[in-house]
């Protein structure tokens, strides 16, 4: 079976494969439809990148410099682990005219090294420390889509959705903390067509995998951590062991971790399945297969965690309680479980994003609502955009963008008035359509 996350299959002539993508890659942008030989994990990525509004042209932006990427980067947990990548990658990089590149989970660039020409050549296209490069930013490319796929991944030349980026070949893999399993980022290796070879992939997933043991080998203390954010599919880590659960599985520990003394059969089948008349024995079904998949975790009379269970949520909430509204919008991953339909669910759901959206309202700060802005549940969310206009200097020349949105929003609700921030502008005060959650209870 051919490997779906090489860019190449063995014998496949480098230069054809490039003139064959590189049309389908043109028909792509100009009517959408994308056919073989673009592999599915590219087309999937590319209607992503599109959906985005990434530039199929142009730089990535720089979103860290100076002062404050220095701070970021001493305090994030893959400095830890940049030993391991400069022993397994560095002199690789090095030799082979490659780069080294690491970046945080929102596709930002902590670490770029190697070959002094290669790091030349790629400062033309933004490759460099404080870049974003998800995908969002700067469409197909490794360590953008390595993070949006949640897998090592290989991006050949005319694979890359930005036209600026196709000469270039590259192969990433995902990073996850060992204790929680929450994305850290990914490691990258960027050069030549020659990186499209299955070596260059097996060597980024094993780099991967013996930063995650470093990291692990420094953790004195595991435990249980549930990651339910910006997932339709919870992940489960007991004493760094991984579990993805289904989605009703999901749903039933995440409503026994936020209710740590237990809840009696009708209670949970209440949150789960609302006022539907469901028969009890399809519950007991469902945390019998629940308790082969956790054993001893799941205890009964009262449904409960026999240990206690961190989650992502708790990590966001502390930041809010606090009063630090930027680190709790980088521990928010996105809407908790957003395809449940589970009523308790629903209300965790949206109690913690109008929370977070309230503090970064509230903050006012031209940073915080920009990033809020940039998400998918944020980027048509009016109130915020005329929020941010206003907490720009009157004077920037960056007001355009972020008036322009605004307007367009503004006629989308069908709403009229005078500029952001006047008297005479309605606001609109849970504008976003994508934010569904916010119009839903809040928790209990």
């Amino acid at each position: 079976m051919v490997n779906p996350w090489l860019a190449m299959e063995a014998g496949a002539d480098p230069a054809e494969h490039t003139r064959t993508v590189r049309r389908a890659h043109a028909a792509f942008l100009a009517d959408g439809t994308v056919a073989p030989p673009v592999r599915r994990v590219v087309a999937d990525s590319w209607r992503r990148s599109a959906q985005a509004r990434a530039a199929s042209d142009g730089a990535a932006p720089i979103e860290l410099d100076g002062a404050a990427l220095r701070a970021y980067r001493e305090g994030h947990p893959l400095a830890r682990a940049m030993p391991v990548f400069r022993e397994l990658l560095g002199s690789f990089a090095q030799d082979g005219a490659h780069l080294l590149a690491v970046c945080d989970p929102q596709g930002r660039l902590l670490w770029v090294e190697g070959h002094r020409g290669v790091r030349r050549s790629a400062e033309r296209m933004n490759f460099v420390v404080g870049a974003r490069w998800d995908e969002r930013h700067a469409g197909t490319n490794a360590p953008g889509t390595a993070l949006a796929a949640d897998h090592a991944v290989q991006i050949f030349a005319a694979e890359h959705y930005n036209r600026q980026v196709q000469r270039w070949t590259c192969a990433a893999a995902p990073l996850h903390d060992p204790r929680t399993g929450r994305l850290l980022g990914a490691v990258d290796i960027t050069g030549g067509d020659h990186l499209a070879s299955p070596h260059s992939l097996a060597l980024v997933q094993a780099t991967a995998r013996a930063a995650e043991a470093h990291l692990a080998a420094s953790t004195r203390e595991l435990g249980v951590f549930l990651a339910a954010l910006g997932r339709d599919e919870a992940l489960l880590v007991v004493d760094g062991r991984r579990l993805r659960l289904g989605r009703r599985h999901s749903e039933i520990m995440l409503l026994l971790a936020c209710h740590p003394a237990g809840l009696t059969g009708d209670q949970l089948a209440l949150l789960l399945y609302g006022e539907r008349e469901v028969r009890p024995v399809t519950l007991r079904a469902e945390l019998s297969r629940l308790r082969q998949l956790v054993g001893t975790l799941l205890h009964s009379r009262p449904y409960r965690l026999g240990r206690p269970v961190e989650t992502d949520l708790d990590a966001v909430e502390e930041h809010l309680a606090a009063g630090d509204p930027g680190s709790a919008l980088g521990a928010y991953a996105g809407p908790l479980l957003p395809l449940s339909e589970a009523p308790g669910v629903r209300r965790l759901r949206a109690a913690l994003a109008d929370r977070i959206r309230c503090a970064v309202l509230t903050a006012r700060t031209p940073e915080l609502l920009r990033e809020w802005s940039r998400t998918p549940w944020g980027e048509d969310d009016l109130e915020v955009f005329e929020a941010l206009v206003d907490a720009l200097p009157a004077h920037s020349p960056t007001r355009t963008a972020p008036r322009a949105t605004a307007d367009r929003l503004r006629a989308a609700y069908g709403l009229t008035g005078g500029a952001p921030g006047s008297p005479a502008a309605p606001r609109v005060a849970t504008s976003a359509p994508r934010v569904a959650t916010s119009a839903q209870p809040r928790r209990p």
